[in-house]
């Protein structure tokens, strides 16, 4: 399998879509006017301590306090509020750990009121970016993340990814990190390290502290609240988590951040420098990668599958709803057991990468078709689970119900990703809405598509003026592309009292088919 990262920079902000062999997975946008990423750190100051909630709220410069619960805390707060107050007032010159105090960790069952007070100054790290009417919900236990590693400070534990599956593997990296680490900090090992010789893990570990002294340097003398350091932009964040060998290009249509992005490439992986292009076209590079044209289609309330399987997706403040149509498979296969578990697998696919390609979290209820057999049942749950399993954000998916359904539970640390797909009715005066044309287009090209195969013959289409210039217009034109593919040349007839959606195919004796 290939992933293309596509990157596409305009004034107020910088667009991420990363492909999977050619299909849309994930859609990144980083605004320039975004303050609290998931990763920035702040000095800030603690508003107020609420017992009742165990936690507290903190003022990092939004409109909407932060929330600080207990158990975000870290064991080693103390540490933390000590070398904080050290570092601010200039008591504390050395930012390498390697000589201070420890403190007592904290109780983990233990009271909001005993690790804070009100107005004291604190380092915190946002976790979850502000959604909807809620603030930014923030962590006082600082990590670090890098490319091989996660620098945890005020720690002195070795701890790797449980995707890592070989023990000998394990000892080594922990043998090695051990080796390197300096004291008074932690690592978390990421899965990419494996295999990573000493060299690469040492030079992202210095990489690491060169950025915690940076951030210790802003300390003193910081005005509350502010940052005082950034995560990486979000293109080089995604490179970061993500970047494997089944990268096959990175193309950006900015000269500026092609020269950023081609130098952090270089820096974490050397032998795949290449493989950043700088695109510049008149042809706009999301149209060229055929992205506008997959968002369009993915974004909208019904989503179609495969071999004409569709989902409907529905959000409520409480949770999402998808439920799952077979569309038109009723027919295809010899039972209704069958084809319900064909739809299903189809369909789960489709829901993995709707989750990532939306960023939905939170509770989601799917309901897939019902099924009577307990293997079909436990299938389909295996293979969601393996869709779903290279998506980077936290999940759990439970077994399916005796109803069908199927419940998944999403980490959510940004706003969902929404993008209107609907635009306004030509044929109306009261401006309602209607799916955009190149909707439409798509559904007409699938049930082409379907027809050819049944061997139909001098095939003509009756639709709405506007989807008949759009079909003919240009070269090539989407019905010389049609025409392309089937071998088989089809008659567009524009009807002035069609609706914009409507349209219907007619065989060479005029009859509907």
């Amino acid at each position: 399998m290939n992933y293309e990262l596509i990157v596409r920079s305009s004034s107020q902000q910088v667009d991420f879509a990363l492909l999977k062999d050619g299909k849309l997975i994930e859609l990144h946008k980083e605004a320039e006017d975004n303050k609290y990423s998931v990763g920035d750190v702040f000095i800030s100051k603690v508003r107020k301590t609420v017992p009742g909630l165990n936690a507290a709220f903190v003022n990092v410069g939004y409109e909407k306090d932060a929330f600080l619960h207990y158990h975000d805390l870290g064991p080693k707060i103390l540490s933390t509020l000590d070398f904080v107050k050290r570092v601010s007032t200039g008591k504390l010159r050395s930012y390498s750990l390697k000589e201070f105090p420890l403190k007592k960790e904290i109780d983990k069952n233990g009271t909001i009121n005993n690790a804070l007070k009100n107005n004291q100054s604190i380092l915190v790290q946002i976790v979850k970016e502000p959604i909807s009417t809620k603030g930014p919900r923030i962590s006082s236990e600082l990590s670090l993340a890098g490319r091989y590693i996660v620098l945890v400070p005020f720690s002195d534990r070795v701890s790797i990814s449980q995707k890592i599956e070989s023990n000998q593997e394990k000892e080594r990296l922990k043998r090695l990190i051990k080796s390197i680490k300096p004291k008074g900090f932690g690592v978390i090992i990421r899965t990419v390290a494996e295999g990573k010789k000493v060299a690469e893990l040492d030079r992202d570990l210095q990489n690491l502290m060169d950025r915690w002294n940076a951030m210790c340097k802003k300390l003193r003398g910081a005005h509350l609240p502010s940052k005082v350091l950034s995560e990486l932009n979000r293109g080089a964040s995604i490179i970061r988590d993500m970047f494997n060998d089944s990268f096959t290009a990175i193309h950006i249509d900015d000269e500026t951040l092609y020269y950023q992005i081609k130098d952090y490439v270089q820096a974490i992986a050397p032998n795949k420098e290449n493989i950043v292009k700088h695109y510049d076209a008149k042809v706009p590079i999301f149209e060229k990668f055929g992205i506008e044209r997959q968002i369009k289609t993915s974004f909208g309330r019904t989503v179609s599958g495969a071999k004409g399987a569709y989902l409907v997706i529905e959000h409520t403040e409480a949770l999402h709803v998808i439920d799952v149509n077979s569309g038109n498979r009723s027919n295809k296969s010899k039972t209704q057991e069958d084809t319900a578990l064909e739809v299903n697998l189809l369909a789960a696919s489709e829901v993995a990468r709707q989750l990532r390609l939306r960023d939905m979290g939170g509770i989601i209820v799917v309901d897939f078709i019902d099924m009577a057999k307990a293997e079909h049942r436990k299938k389909l749950f295996n293979h969601l689970r393996d869709e779903m399993s290279e998506d980077k954000a936290k999940h759990k998916i439970l077994p399916p119900s005796k109803f069908g359904l199927i419940q998944i539970t999403r980490q959510r640390v940004r706003p969902e990703v929404n993008i209107k797909t609907r635009e306004i009715n030509p044929n109306s005066v009261g401006g309602d809405e209607i799916e955009a044309p190149i909707v439409v287009v798509q559904k007409i090209g699938e049930e082409l598509k379907k027809l050819i195969n049944k061997d139909y013959k001098k095939i003509t289409l009756n639709t709405h003026p506007f989807i008949a210039a759009f079909l003919t217009k240009g070269f090539p034109s989407v019905r010389t592309k049609w025409f392309l593919e089937h071998k088989q040349w089809i008659t567009i007839q524009p009807r002035d009292a069609y609706t914009y959606l409507e349209y219907h195919f007619q065989d060479e004796k005029g009859k509907d088919i």
